[in-house]
């Protein structure tokens, strides 16, 4: 999803000579792929996008695959950057890197100052791994190795699966379905009282490319020299319950919402301060009602070439 958003705007923009490579053509999880990969074609700069991602249910059954697949994959991208002479690297973490009691809205600063949300731990360790890299290659080589934390992310491309998907997909996936068969209610985990922040993908992929842009110095003098991150969000949240009336809305669904406080919540609340992209100049462009709206309607085309392949 992130990589494909990053690929459009970039393909958008023009001026780009963009070097990209499917899973099968390189294993970011094996070293010597890697490296032959960034030896091979000697980039500019780089961007991982790349990650192993879920919702709760994913995170919690699959703890040994999420921290080492990704910090497989920041450890060899990183290093191997540095080894093919790359200067420039942007590198994408998520804002569960943050203590799960952290004051809300969750400064830069908050970072390794609590213990971390038990059902993402392992993916959130693995992610606060790739900001320490990046900051060890700055300190150590000089290079100008930045990390981007965005919130909850959604829109095209996005996962769908009903048990590995984030909340909002997983929410549209549930109420789409329970639209078109005609259900009388769909099931919300948890009591629906904890608050999420989302982005949308492109908003995101717009972010990445004006940090891009960004000198050292102007980078620099936002970010500490130890702690070199920034947060991107839309400074805006949401109640689960809340959320899931407007996806409701937005598919059609006419039935009841009923909760199910015997699932685990997560973290209360999960706001990010974001007024450090601000002052930069930088913030969210698309509104999260029309972003959903948006998203579903990517969905539904997916849906319907789907169906259409297998009629064929």
């Amino acid at each position: 999803m992130v990589g494909s958003a990053i690929l459009r705007r970039l393909i958008a923009e023009g001026g780009h000579d963009v070097i990209t490579a499917t899973r099968a053509e390189c294993d970011l999880t094996d070293q010597s792929a890697v490296r032959d990969f960034m030896q091979a074609n000697r980039p500019e700069m780089v961007i991982i996008a790349a990650a192993k991602v879920g919702g709760i249910i994913a995170n919690d059954t699959q703890p040994a695959h999420f921290i080492h697949d990704n910090l497989m994959i920041a450890s060899n991208l990183i290093h191997q950057a540095h080894a093919a002479g790359v200067q420039q690297l942007i590198q994408l973490g998520s804002s569960c890197i943050y203590p799960g009691d952290a004051a809300q809205p969750i400064r830069e600063d908050a970072l390794l100052t609590g213990p971390l949300e038990p059902t993402n731990e392992p993916y959130a360790i693995a992610k606060i791994a790739a900001i320490k890299l990046c900051e060890s290659y700055n300190r150590q080589f000089g290079r100008d190795y930045r990390s981007l934390m965005p919130t909850n992310l959604y829109g095209p491309g996005d996962n769908f699966h009903p048990q590995n998907s984030h909340v909002l997909p997983g929410l549209m996936q549930r109420f789409s379905d329970a639209a078109r068969l005609d259900h009388p209610s769909v099931t919300l985990w948890g009591t629906g009282k904890p608050r999420r922040e989302f982005l949308h993908v492109d908003d995101l992929a717009d972010a990445v490319l004006f940090v891009m842009g960004l000198d050292q110095k102007s980078y620099a003098n936002a970010t500490k020299p130890m702690q070199s991150h920034l947060n991107v969000g839309t400074g805006r949240d949401i109640a689960i319950s809340a959320l899931a009336q407007m996806v409701s809305e937005v598919t059609g669904f006419r039935g009841k919402t009923i909760t199910d406080p015997s699932k685990p919540d997560g973290t209360p609340r999960k706001l990010l301060d974001v007024s450090v992209m601000t002052s930069l100049g930088w913030q969210a462009k698309i509104d999260l009602r029309e972003g959903i709206a948006r998203t579903f309607h990517w969905y539904c085309a997916q849906q319907e070439a789907g169906q259409r392949l297998r009629a064929s």
